[in-house]
Formats: C-alpha cells, structure tokens, sequence
C-alpha cells in the first residue's frame, strides 16, 4: 500500500468543501456567540470558565487515548500554571502535573508562530513521567517502523505506517514553515486550515509517542488563530463523542493511495475531521514492528 506521504505530490493536500457550507457557517455562529457571551463575563468569572474548558480539554484528550485522570488534579495543576493558585494547589497524579502544564503552555502561546522547540517543550510537558522513552522532547530516532494498528496481539491490522524516522526531521521542518506561512486566513478558512494540520502532523507521527494529544493540540492552536483567541470550547470532547468515525476519517486520509484528499471537513457532530470512511475500525495504538508490546499513550 502506497501512503500519502509517500506520494509525488506530497505534502500539497487536495479537498472538497463541497456539501459542508453548513457546517461552517454553524461554527462561525456558534464561536461568535461563545465569544461574545465571554467577553460579557466578569474578569474573575472568565478566568474560571476557562479553567474549566482547559479542564474538560485535558481530560477529553487523554481519555481518548485511553487514559483516565483525576479531574481535580488536573484542574489544580493547570490553575498552578496559570498562577491562579497562590500557594500552589497539591497535585499527586504526575500525568496531571505535565498535562496542566501542556493546556496552560498551548493557551498562552495560541497566538506566537509554531517552532519545533515549542512542539518539543509540549512532548517534554506531557510526558515528563515516563521513563520508557528514549527521545523525550525530541523526534523519534527508532528504525522500526512506526505503526497505527489495531487488533488482539498475533492479530493486529496494520491501518497506517508512518514515514521512517530519518525523514521526520525534515518532514517536521517543512509542516512548521507551513503551519506558520498559512496562519493569515479568514475565520472559515481557518478551520479547513485545522483539518489539514491535524492530518499533516498525524501523518508525520513524529514522535516516539504522545502524537494524537499533541496533534489536537496542534489543531486547537490553528483555530484559535484564526479566532484571534483560545477557542471557548473543547475540541477534544467533541472528538471524543464521535471518536471512531473521526480516527477513520483520519485513517481514510492518511492512507489514501490516490490522493491527500479531505472527503468531509466537518462530521455533523461538528468535529474537524479529514477523509471519508465508513465502518472499519478505529485506530487505537501505535508500535514499533519489531515491538513485542503496542502502546497506547497515542
């Protein structure tokens, strides 16, 4: 099977917005209106309604990759980050400690060029507390391939491989100068813009793990440049309402042996997705093929 990256024409994604007008035109209203209704809130109250939208964020985006962590830690720690919390509030997880830290970093710098050291420094965050990573803070190195596969252990399917990992700097280098160059958009455009991030940086999967956290992460910082603010809601729980057909439609773009083309934009549940799909199972794992385990931490 041919991938998408590894086609002639790679990275010059292709997409019909054909059929998702309305769609658009939803989110442009529904984001006015959350927008105005934040501005209208008490300097206090918005600070508290933000901590809560980090909160759901962080929690929704871990729990997709099968990860389950105490909300009031991870509340804590993101009021820690933004230095809300004077003395610092305890926190006993450590996947809460670096996960604060990633929500709080992200929305801070929501509005600064992407750089390869801020994707770093967001790997080092959220996962400080692993120890079975040989390039934390920096692309993987392995010369495994990197695979997105499913199934029981003996009977996995192979959805997707990734490119090897000598080519991820230079793939990386070339989305960063992309991600940046097409940041001055219209609001519309920029959520066509976040899809096709989220499907670049997944195809990429540059790191040794962490990939699909950091990608909506990616994502949620395209959209909300194109706000001109962090976006009032939480992608990730939108993500996770409609989760299989999201990662199939990520699937179904990734590994395209035609073209990079986005067959949907927007799901009618209203998440940002890429490709077409219908049925199939969803990715849940990543591994190295001479691995004798698969993880999960996607």
């Amino acid at each position: 099977m041919q991938y998408n990256w590894q086609q002639k024409d790679w990275p010059d994604f292709h997409y019909d917005l054909l059929g998702v007008d309305a769609y658009l035109l939803r989110y442009l209203e529904k984001t006015a209106h959350l927008s105005g209704i934040l501005r209208a809130l008490p300097e206090a109250l918005k600070s508290e309604v933000a901590v809560d939208m980090m909160t759901a964020e962080a929690l929704k985006t871990s729990e997709i990759e099968g990860e389950f962590i105490s909300r009031a830690d991870v509340k804590s720690s993101i009021r820690n980050h933004l230095g809300l919390s004077k003395p610092p509030e305890n926190v006993h997880d450590l996947r809460a400690i670096g996960l604060g830290q990633l929500m709080a970093e992200a929305r801070n710098s929501f509005d600064v060029h992407l750089t390869e050291q801020q994707l770093f420094d967001w790997h080092r965050a959220l996962l400080s507390y692993r120890r079975d990573l040989n390039n934390l803070g920096n692309w993987r190195q392995h010369s495994e391939p990197m695979q997105v596969v499913s199934g029981a252990m003996g009977r996995e399917k192979v959805h997707f491989e990734a490119p090897p990992s000598v080519e991820v700097p230079g793939m990386m280098s070339e989305f960063v100068r992309w991600f940046n160059e097409s940041e001055k958009v219209d609001i519309k455009s920029s959520l066509v813009r976040a899809a096709i991030a989220h499907l670049y940086f997944e195809s990429i999967h540059p790191f040794e793990d962490g990939n699909g956290r950091i990608g909506r992460v990616v994502a949620e910082k395209a959209l909300s440049q194109g706000l001109g603010a962090p976006v009032p809601f939480s992608l990730s729980r939108v993500i996770e309402a409609d989760k299989k057909s999201l990662l199939c439609s990520i699937g179904a773009g990734a590994a395209n042996q035609r073209s990079h083309q986005m067959a949907r934009i927007l799901h009618p549940s209203g998440a940002s997705g890429i490709g077409g799909c219908r049925g199939g199972s969803p990715f849940h794992c990543e591994k190295r093929h001479s691995s004798s385990t698969a993880s999960r931490g996607s």
